[in-house]
């Protein structure tokens, strides 16, 4: 038996992926039946890659945490949810009374949170330099930008799902 050096599993000999974790195995030179291992080699390979192909599961997505929560809390605090995005500070403050013990509620508090800090922070950067005319234009965009991904957002609340919303998981000091 082999050791698979990314899991730590353990694996046939003549196997050449991990049952596991799909990881490729490190062919081993066996010195007897030297002569035979040619066609057999490429053999197993090929079975073995069908059983790789069996246990490959498609890649998560980082940023979609809905398995973290229970589908009663998300059925209960649906509505919750949809008013942070929707009413915006209002929102926020009325989830928070409402479902501050809902642990899905308040991920999606936080991430409606995150888009009020970035819109304010939008706005202070578009009064301070309003006489270069340039930067209000790019902040007017950002904001509508801003204002469509918290639009997904809430389709995203309508699914059931928990999902980190675009633009806002690209800004790692909001985290």
């Amino acid at each position: 038996m082999k050791i698979c050096k990314q899991c730590g599993a353990e694996v046939a000999d003549n196997v050449s992926f991990c049952a596991k974790c799909g990881a490729k195995m490190e062919a081993t030179g066996n010195a007897g039946g030297a002569g035979n291992t040619g066609n057999m080699g490429n053999a197993g390979a090929n079975m073995n890659q069908g059983q790789y192909q069996q246990y490959y599961q498609a890649p998560v997505d980082p940023y979609d945490h809905t398995a973290e929560f229970d589908q009663k809390d998300i059925s209960d605090n649906k509505v919750f949810a949809m008013i942070a995005y929707l009413i915006g500070t209002m929102g926020i403050i009325i989830a928070l009374l409402a479902s501050h013990k809902s642990p899905y509620a308040m991920f999606h508090v936080r991430q409606a949170l995150k888009f009020t800090v970035l819109m304010t922070l939008t706005g202070i950067v578009a009064m301070i330099l309003v006489w270069t005319f340039i930067v209000p234009i790019a902040a007017g965009l950002f904001i509508l930008v801003l204002f469509v991904c918290r639009i997904i957002a809430f389709f995203s609340i309508c699914g059931g799902k928990a999902k980190e919303p675009y633009i806002i998981r690209n800004f790692n000091f909001l985290r």
